[in-house]
């Protein structure tokens, strides 16, 4: 069976002020006719699908293959939540870069004003992310994470890494109703070009379990022990063929962190991971001592999934997109799918239960993603 993947170049630039101020609009008007039609969990788990929400994004008229795609669909999402507020049908936190670290306290306020569970959706947010910047190492560092949430505490994650090196950008998906372990396999998808191995570590993979379960017990043990073990002699690194290396493992910083979780005495890897100050530098090392003194091998498998056939592209031919490709956005045609689409909204909460023509094209539609 053919597969795709869906690859995402580095790209500068900003939406134009002309198609921004279309894109939340449609965006807007998407999301609360799915919302109407199907429900607040469906809308999540389709932003949680990378070929549905880069189909998405092509609807909306950005650059079909590039970065920005992911970062201004879910800036237009923003927008829309922040004109139309709960009418939108789910709820948007987040952010590119030092908007992102905002998300906590974007959760909370909704969450008092709403009477949500804030604690775990917060704990959520807070535990995709550093999933996604320290127990995955694959050279993609995480710039923006967007937290979506309904009224039910259902939730999703779209959160983007770039890498400097190759010149591309990796999308990770979370769907919480689907996350039955944070650190082991809670991705529900992945879309970017694959990973350099050479220098992967993946601690969420299945058979990183072992790996995981040492990490902690080491994390446990008394520093001045764990730090004598290291610290036993240069002959430690010197096997060619050994994977650890000595760069893999700085000494007086492990130390400083090694006290911490020593007086935390995290009962698993998932708590581990939680700690203030642990990062990829700390997994990392105690992955690869892992490996050193118990045997339990760091998993370098990459977190990239591979989908049934599917074009998300083909979408970019509704209106056009940004970069001029396949055509450049026909204004026209854009505005009269926006007058039609807030038009089925309003005629929706006028007669929720009747069954609107728009709504209905729509769901046509969404069937064939």
């Amino acid at each position: 069976m053919l597969r795709r993947t869906t690859y995402l170049p580095l790209h500068g630039g900003k939406a134009p002020p002309w198609l921004f101020s279309r894109m939340h609009k449609l965006a807007g008007s998407i999301c609360q006719l799915i919302v109407a039609d199907r429900g607040p969990t469906e809308m999540l788990s389709r932003l949680a699908d990378p070929l549905w929400f880069q189909a998405f994004g092509c609807v909306l008229g950005f650059d079909w293959h590039s970065s920005g795609l992911t970062t201004v669909t879910c800036g237009a999402l923003g927008e829309a939540y922040r004109r139309l507020g709960a009418h939108l049908g789910i709820h948007v936190a987040g952010g590119k870069g030092g908007r992102s670290r905002r998300t906590p306290e974007q959760i909370a306020d909704v969450a008092t004003r709403r009477s949500l569970d804030g604690h775990r959706l917060i704990y959520a947010s807070r535990m995709s992310a550093k999933v996604d910047s320290a127990a995955v190492q694959d050279g993609y560092q995480l710039y923006t994470h967007h937290f979506f949430f309904s009224d039910t505490s259902d939730w999703c994650v779209v959160q983007q890494g770039m890498n400097d090196r190759n010149g591309y950008a990796r999308r990770y998906h979370w769907l919480g109703n689907t996350v039955a372990d944070f650190v082991c396999e809670p991705h529900s998808g992945v879309a970017s070009t694959p990973a350099d191995e050479s220098d992967l570590l993946n601690m969420v993979a299945r058979p990183a379990a072992d790996s995981r379960v040492r990490s902690a017990e080491l994390a446990r043990l008394q520093p001045d022990r764990l730090m004598r073990e290291i610290g036993a002699g240069p002959s430690l690194f010197m096997p060619a063929h050994h994977p650890v290396r000595e760069a893999d493992i700085n000494p007086k910083r492990l130390a400083r962190i090694l006290r911490v979780t020593h007086e935390r005495q995290p009962a698993d890897f998932e708590r581990l991971l939680g700690l203030p100050g642990v990062g990829p530098a700390t997994i990392r090392s105690l992955a690869l001592i892992a490996e050193l003194v118990y045997g339990t091998a760091a998993c370098r498998n990459d977190v990239t999934r591979r989908w049934t056939p599917a074009d998300p592209a083909t979408f970019s031919f509704a209106h056009g997109g940004k970069d001029g490709h396949p055509f450049p956005v026909d204004r026209p045609t854009y505005d009269q799918s926006i007058a039609l689409l807030e038009s089925a909204v309003r005629r929706a909460r006028i007669a929720p239960a009747g069954r609107d023509q728009a709504l209905f094209r729509l769901s046509a539609w969404m069937d064939n993603l």
